[in-house]
């Protein structure tokens, strides 16, 4: 009986102090930046560049910058269509290059018969991860000052690159954060269930303040930044066997000077990640937990985090034990479902619902915290052994190219 009620005063313990630890990231939200938006051109259409900087409105985009698109693609037939016209529709893209990484599906065809330049990649080499090996080579062969690089599931809107490249006015890599598109209540629900995870782990999208490079996030699908300067670190290079190749990315860039934006860009951007809920939780469970970007020390008190304030609610609710702080909890949970409707193209029921899944998301967050998986399209990769090391490299010039 004592040991029971040392046990409980534990778990009592540990679950204020997750609490506290979960507002206090939740409260950065009340100071978040801008988004996105697309600012006026010249002939007062929405087609140009917002900041996301603190600006109402950007001033139109320069002229005389270009903006290359790169889009690794492997095998994205089904999907890559959709993004392409959007891309080779905007005027503010001067060229849209897809790095067609060994596919044998008509991706590369369908491709340049939509007008894209299609690169064919090369063998991968050992130690890489197949997107930086594919975004490394679309690079080098862009010509552009600016560099977007796309995933083939996303969905661009206009005036979505000029935004980004506004935004590097401030920045030296831009992430954009889209909307999402889920198929049904139940895989919104556990997408939103899951994106609950990473609002808790690492608080909203857009902070006024940076984190710190070790809790730096980026989203791949979307990424934004000056040619000459990427090429010049060969920052895909540094991060070469991450699977977490995004995340990777953006801290090995924190890590040494650069300033990077991870931005709310969901009234530009949208982006149909999965066929299905299964898929769901295969593929996108798998990067959660950033397991080869993330310490060990880091990534248990991630999980402790979820499981306290987000999973033991729950199953104590169903269980007709829910204490105060419980209830407190769920009502938080509630108020960042409202919060999260902006991060869908169809909010719904399934997004209502997903705190009733948050303690799948907890055993989904967990078994690919202990167990982290290393294929990806294909490819089984070996373990990685986290962020290259090195000293600081100097802040780019963000005039560069400019």
């Amino acid at each position: 009986m004592r040991g029971g009620l040392v046990a409980g005063g534990l778990v009592a313990g540990a679950q204020v102090v997750a609490a506290g630890v979960v507002l206090a990231r939740l409260a950065r939200g009340r100071r978040r930046l801008p988004p996105l938006t697309a600012a006026p051109s010249a002939s007062g259409s929405a087609t140009a560049a917002g900041s996301g900087t603190g600006r109402e409105m950007a001033a139109p985009l320069d002229s005389d910058l270009e903006i290359s698109v790169v889009v690794p693609a492997r095998n994205e037939v089904a999907r890559i269509g959709p993004c392409l016209r959007a891309v080779l529709a905007d005027p503010a893209v001067k060229e849209v290059i897809v790095v067609d990484d060994r596919s044998t599906d008509g991706t590369a065809a369908l491709a340049a018969a939509l007008g894209a330049t299609v690169v064919r990649g090369e063998p991968l080499p050992p130690g890489w991860v197949g997107k930086q090996w594919a975004l490394r080579q679309g690079v080098a062969a862009a010509r552009g000052d600016v560099v977007v690089t796309l995933d083939a599931d996303t969905r661009p809107e206009p005036g979505l690159f000029g935004a980004l490249a506004r935004a590097l006015d401030a920045y030296d890599l831009v992430s954009a954060a889209p909307r999402f598109a889920c198929d049904g209540p139940l895989e919104q629900a556990l997408h939103a269930s899951m994106l609950a995870t990473l609002v808790y782990r690492f608080g909203p999208v857009g902070p006024a303040a940076p984190p710190p490079p070790h809790r730096t996030l980026a989203n791949g699908q979307c990424l934004a930044f000056r040619r000459a300067a990427m090429t010049g670190i060969d920052a895909f290079a540094a991060v070469r066997g991450h699977l977490t190749d995004d995340v990777a990315l953006a801290r090995f860039l924190a890590g040494r000077g650069w300033r990077v934006g991870f931005l709310d860009g969901g009234a530009l951007l949208e982006v149909d990640m999965h066929d299905s809920t299964a898929e769901l939780w295969r593929e996108w469970g798998r990067s959660l937990p950033l397991a080869d970007v993330t310490g060990a020390g880091w990534r248990a008190a991630d999980l402790a985090v979820i499981w306290l304030t987000a999973a033991l609610p729950v199953l104590r609710l169903a269980a007709g034990r829910a204490t105060r702080l419980d209830a407190a909890l769920l009502a938080v949970r509630l108020l960042l479902t409202g919060a999260l409707r902006g991060s869908y193209r169809r909010p719904g029921l399934g997004l209502l619902l997903s705190p009733l899944l948050d303690p799948a998301a907890a055993v989904r967050l967990t078994q690919a915290t202990l167990r982290p998986v290393r294929e990806w399209r294909g490819r089984t990769y070996p373990a990685g052994t986290g962020l290259t090391p090195g000293g600081p490299t100097a802040r780019p010039d963000r005039n560069a190219g400019r």
